[in-house]
């Protein structure tokens, strides 16, 4: 029985963190997947990491409360920067929608509950199958195997409050914004054009009635350009996979002290 205790407070304290990763990593925390399923397989992960991964044992004392509170913070931590990178794509189609007239036809996103636009709901249920496509779950649940490599169990607590966290974070908006802005600028430059020529149209005929002309114009040729850069924003979500992987490295990696 002995033996089995520090097992077992192992275990527990990789469930904390696996758990409370799957509480906010896209694709995982999504409500289209049941919690009751979540829980099984947070658990039969934790499982398989206990003898997958060099751990040392635990034993219950008066640091495991705090070792608990430490894996949970860290697996919140690296599940919300890869949730605010994909979020990335939401803020996209908000950016194409409130150019094409559809800001006031916001919907209830069903996977997280909160509003969405239209368009941002487009993009990012394509994005969920492509990154399903590319194996990009599995290269989620290689990130939080390996961030017992840059954060073991019983090393010091996370570098939270350090420069280098801070100069990242902001690091990562700013370029969470620039790839929002790279995957929404063709539509909404086409639809700048538009404008313009619509304008240019009001003052030339003022007996037309350019709101009513104007609003399935501005639809039609956001489907269009749409139609046309398809495989150009395919290529651009592949690169945000790409980036929202190697920024949970590097935040582990920062966190860890390296």
């Amino acid at each position: 029985m002995e033996e089995l205790i520090p097992t077992f407070t192992t275990y527990l304290l990789i469930l904390t963190r696996v758990s409370a990763f799957f509480v906010t990593v896209p694709l995982f925390s999504y409500r289209a997947i049941p919690t009751v399923h979540r829980i099984i397989l947070a658990a039969l992960l934790a499982w398989m990491m206990t003898y997958a991964v060099d751990l040392t044992e635990v034993a219950i004392d008066g640091e495991y409360i705090f070792l608990l509170l430490k894996e949970a913070i860290i697996g919140l931590f690296i599940g919300i920067l890869a949730y605010i990178i994909m979020s990335v794509i939401q803020i996209a189609g908000g950016f194409i929608d409130f150019q094409m007239g559809f800001a006031v036809a916001n919907i209830i996103d069903p996977q997280t509950g909160a509003q969405s636009p239209l368009l941002g709901q487009f993009f990012n249920s394509m994005a969920m199958l492509l990154l399903l496509a590319l194996d990009g779950h599995h290269l989620l649940l290689d990130g939080i195997f390996y961030s017992y490599e840059f954060l073991p169990i019983d090393g010091n607590w996370p570098a939270f409050g350090s420069e280098q966290v801070g100069e990242f974070i902001v690091t990562t908006f700013v370029a969470s914004f620039a790839i929002a802005f790279q995957m929404s600028i063709p539509i909404v430059a086409t639809l700048f054009l538009v404008d313009i020529a619509l304008g240019i149209t009001a003052r030339t005929v003022p007996q037309l009635n350019i709101f009513v002309v104007g609003f399935p114009i501005k639809i039609t040729v956001s489907f269009l350009v749409l139609s046309i850069m398809m495989a150009v924003m395919v290529g651009v979500m592949q690169k945000l996979f790409e980036f929202m992987i190697v920024s949970m490295r590097d935040l582990m990696v920062l966190l860890g002290g390296g």
